[in-house]
């Protein structure tokens, strides 16, 4: 098969809490603004905001990429206003950094008082520009992965698990039906 499970749901449920309970340790007195970034971190975006003890508010936030350059701009905006607010901006990866350092650009223009940068998957080896990552549930080499709100073609983001494949190649020439185990 060209896929394994890389991260089961049980270590994912425990790498979840260690940043919530982190975050409850740090911003317990504030009301802080979680912002997911669609669509990929919504199922982390989920489970972190249900373990976190703060009062806090959710929004989204939603991105295009355009063109070979994969300029970022807006799909959906964020509904909340962010000025003197602390914000917990929730990606489900960060790889090269440029699409991090163009969001952390647009929160940063509404006058928060803070930013918080938490991903699922933290892509450190394919940085290319230094953005800020307080948090990484899990730190990943150039494997593709797919599960917990990561898809390949749209497909997978319901899987509970994290899936890393192993060839892409023959992954693409016959996706497996990956099931809920």
């Amino acid at each position: 098969m060209s896929v394994e499970i890389v991260a089961d749901r049980e270590l994912i449920a425990s790498r979840v809490q260690a940043i919530a309970d982190d975050l409850n340790d740090r911003i317990s007195d504030e009301t802080p603004l979680v912002v997911g970034v669609l669509k990929g971190a919504m199922p982390f975006l989920a489970d972190l905001t249900k373990a976190m003890a703060a009062d806090l508010e959710v929004d989204m936030f939603g991105l295009t990429r355009f063109g070979e350059g994969g300029k970022v701009s807006l799909a959906i905006d964020v509904g909340t206003p962010l000025e003197d607010r602390h914000v917990v901006l929730v990606e489900d990866l960060v790889d090269t950094g440029l699409t991090l350092r163009s969001v952390w650009s647009m929160l940063e223009a509404r006058s928060p008082a803070s930013i918080t940068v938490v991903t699922l998957l933290d892509r450190r080896a394919r940085r290319l520009v230094e953005v800020p990552v307080d948090h990484a549930a899990f730190v990943v080499g150039d494997e593709f992965v797919i599960g917990y709100g990561l898809d390949w073609e749209g497909r997978y983001r319901n899987l509970q698990d994290l899936w890393g494949v192993l060839d892409l190649t023959e992954f693409a020439a016959a996706p497996p039906a990956l099931e809920q185990v």
